[in-house]
């Protein structure tokens, strides 16, 4: 193997910057070419495919986002999406290719793999939920830059006796909204998995005030059977009733375009040295993954045909420390 190609895909991550330079200087270390793709699948399909060098990725580990760009790719579910990508890796004469992204880059990785194309991937996404490893790319940083927000909403809603909702990203699981909900000490925590009606959700709130705090903030998951938006509507439509307001704060891709800490700067270099060694040694059709502390490789089958369920003794936990 002499040339390889690297692309980041879906979703950017905080520290996905440093598993891109990972790849390249271990790469290059190791004796091979290596090529950046611009914007995920579409820019494999466009032939947007570029050499890089040790100096391409200097000064980029500490940026947050992909400095080759992603975008989402229609075309490369197809057959000849994919044939053409192929196709344009063939010109160049690159012999495999590391993708960095979650569920659906990991699912692109293994339709090329079943086309007989050389593949590596590695887990990257905030939301956490790619099964098979225990945590992704950019998963800390942004549970850190949900948690800042917590603690900075909080200090306001103490000043004024004031409940606070604080939206966070988590379209289908609620990893993002426990992890902060429990660190940051919120009184609630609404995620998809645990279904909580507005009313509840009302009395929640209302019972921190009745045991004597002085605020009561509610973290909530996007993807939640009610998000944000729906349980202020509620609280507009009966807070005469419920007798008092409901300040709403939704983070959005705030959570995604953190500069990535030390932890997912350490994670992302390890994981994308072990993508160019699993190359030079042979193997693909892999993802790198960490579990119980150790940087190891699982078949792409596993990752895309598994799911990871979230781990709801962290949700009881939450509601006894809440009290």
């Amino acid at each position: 193997m002499k040339r390889i190609a690297v692309l980041t895909s879906g979703g950017d991550a905080p520290g996905m910057n440093a598993a891109v330079r990972a790849v390249v200087r271990v790469g290059i270390h190791s004796g091979l070419e290596v090529f950046g793709v611009r914007r995920g699948y579409a820019g494999l399909i466009a032939g947007e495919i570029e050499p890089l060098s040790v100096r391409s990725v200097g000064g980029i580990m500490q940026l947050g986002g992909t400095f080759l760009g992603s975008a989402r790719s229609e075309e490369f579910k197809t057959v000849a999406g994919r044939s053409k990508a192929i196709a344009n890796l063939a010109d160049r004469g690159i012999e495999a290719l590391v993708i960095i992204g979650g569920n659906g880059s990991q699912a692109g990785a293994y339709a090329l793999h079943q086309e007989g194309f050389p593949v590596v991937g590695i887990a990257s996404t905030i939301d956490n939920d790619l099964p098979c490893t225990d945590v992704s790319i950019g998963v800390d940083t942004a549970v850190n830059v949900a948690l800042e927000a917590i603690d900075r909403l909080r200090v306001t809603a103490s000043s004024h006796q004031r409940a606070f909702l604080v939206e966070v990203m988590g379209r289908k699981q609620g990893y993002l909204a426990l992890a902060a909900g429990l660190a940051g000490g919120a009184e609630l925590i609404i995620i998809p998995e645990v279904p909580m009606e507005p009313e509840e959700i009302a009395r929640g709130l209302r019972e921190a005030y009745d045991r004597g705090k002085e605020h009561a903030i509610a973290v909530v998951a996007e993807g939640a059977q009610y998000n944000a938006e729906a349980i202020a509507q509620y609280f507009r439509e009966h807070g005469e009733r419920l007798g008092f307001e409901l300040r709403v704060t939704t983070l959005g891709h705030v959570q995604r375009g953190g500069a990535p800490g030390a932890f997912d700067r350490l994670l992302a270099t390890r994981f994308g040295a072990t993508a160019v060694e699993t190359l030079v040694r042979g193997e693909t059709g892999v993802v790198v993954v960490i579990q119980e502390g150790n940087v190891k490789t699982v078949p792409l089958e596993q990752v895309v045909h598994g799911t990871k369920p979230l781990d709801l003794r962290l949700y009881e936990l939450a509601q006894v420390l809440a009290k």
